[in-house]
């Protein structure tokens, strides 16, 4: 029985960075996806991970990010990556949402930066107020926000899935869990969740209606 719907938000609630990447790498003549490849390189250890639990700063990230792409043949400073990381609204999403929160407990889970435009708050690398509204108008309706910027534990770590059902009072068995990532809904599916990869916007949602039984406009 589904009593709990968990969200990521970026590339979520906003279109996928990876869009953006792309567009940076083609622009730059970057082999493809090689932003992406950085990033999967030392998972557990690399610039990304040690920022998504705020074990280094902005600056720290940027020279270290950099250092491991001149290590793979490429020069890509790292806070030219932040700036690409806000996507687009996805409006009928944030609707969703709400819609959720009308039968069941809503929570995020979210890998973050402080002060990234993944935050509410304004970027450090590009402010936005208006993004940061529309960005906090939809945490505000969750019940329970985990950040991994806070935490200091982020996906794929099972406990940052434990941390937020626990919050929510729920079983993981009994939740629903939206991601774009595989490697990010793998732990997630082991601990009982349904979990739904979000790769379109129409695509996520129709199998969120599957999942709890809900229609959605």
């Amino acid at each position: 029985m589904i009593e709990a719907v968990l969200w990521d938000f970026g590339g979520v609630f906003t279109t996928s960075p990876f869009e953006a990447f792309n567009r940076f790498e083609a622009s730059r003549g970057l082999p493809e996806n090689f932003i992406r490849t950085v990033n999967s390189s030392n998972i557990h250890d690399n610039a990304w991970a040690k920022f998504e639990s705020s074990e280094i700063d902005v600056d720290e990230f940027d020279e270290t990010f950099l250092r491991e792409a001149k290590a793979l043949g490429h020069s890509v400073r790292g806070k030219d990556v932040l700036a690409l990381l806000a996507g687009e609204f996805r409006p009928r999403m944030a609707r969703v949402l709400s819609e959720c929160k009308r039968h069941f407990k809503v929570g995020c889970i979210t890998n973050n930066m402080k002060n990234t435009p993944t935050l509410a708050a304004p970027s450090a690398v590009a402010p936005n107020p208006e993004r940061a509204a529309r960005t906090a108008a939809i945490l505000d309706q969750f019940d329970v926000v985990v950040e991994s910027s806070v935490e200091g534990i982020r996906k794929p770590d099972p406990r940052i899935y434990r941390l937020a059902c626990d919050r929510l009072g729920v079983l993981p068995e009994n939740a629903v869990f939206l991601d774009d990532l595989g490697i990010n809904l793998k732990p997630a599916r082991a601990m009982g969740m349904i979990t739904i990869k979000v790769v379109t916007e129409d695509q996520a949602i129709t199998d969120l209606e599957h999942a709890t039984g809900l229609k959605f406009p």
